[in-house]
């Protein structure tokens, strides 16, 4: 017997802001109804009034559709930021099979990764999800839970030598490679604690306290990069 898929949460949603921004336009949830009809999705008052009282909640169809109809970016109706490939997605009114033609892989591909949390893309399709969700860098490794992945990295950046991570990092955090080796450069510069037989490193030679993935999006964002950091 084949096991069913798990099936995702449900999208984020804030009654209270769905609440705010109809009355906010003077809408009633007839009207509502009737504004999310024009995007596809018809159903009656009831469900609106349903969503704003928190007895049901909206599929994604109908939570775009309702976004629409108040014309409102779906993040202010999930009631917190997005956390998940799939909340980020939602808040770009985009359905998997957009997203995953947008950054160039199959939508079966993209639908493992929004279910596990887990990205495989190269250097290039990692760049993409970040344009096409509208992530950060930081953002990017949160949600596809790589952070420990880049951690152990940059440890091996300052302990030998960060060409040798080059490669690998760039799928982690998909920016220019001249940018990438800028700041392994300085942030090894600066980490890397010289040895002397017989004496203790010098207050001038002491590694500096920050984390080291903490003073590498320092340096990362002193260079030039067209996603945020």
């Amino acid at each position: 017997m084949r096991r069913r898929p798990p099936s995702p949460a449900p999208v984020p949603f804030s009654p209270m802001a769905a609440r705010a921004h109809r009355a906010g336009l003077g809408l009633t949830p007839e009207q509502v109804a009737e504004g999310m009809a024009a995007h596809g999705v018809r159903l009656l008052p009831g469900h609106v009034i349903g969503w704003e009282t928190g007895e049901i909640r909206p599929s994604e169809e109908e939570f775009i559709a309702l976004a629409r109809a108040l014309w409102c970016p779906p993040a202010q109706l999930m009631g917190a930021r997005p956390t998940t490939l799939r909340d980020f997605r939602v808040a770009r009114e985009l359905t998997q099979e957009q997203a995953a033609r947008r950054i160039g892989v199959t939508q079966q591909a993209y639908e493992k990764a929004e279910l596990s949390g887990k990205w495989t893309g190269d250097e290039e399709q990692s760049y993409a999800l970040a344009h096409v969700l509208g992530l950060s860098l930081r953002a990017l490794l949160y949600v596809t839970h790589r952070q420990d992945d880049l951690d152990q990295r940059l440890r091996q950046c300052v302990d030998g030598r960060w060409q040798a991570q080059l490669k690998a990092i760039s799928r982690l955090v998909p920016v220019p490679r001249d940018v990438l080796s800028a700041a392994l450069t300085e942030l090894q510069n600066e980490y890397l604690v010289p040895m002397h037989w017989g004496s203790s490193p010098s207050p001038a030679e002491q590694q500096p306290s920050k984390p080291l993935a903490q003073r590498f999006w320092e340096l990362l964002a002193q260079h030039h990069t067209d996603i945020p950091v």
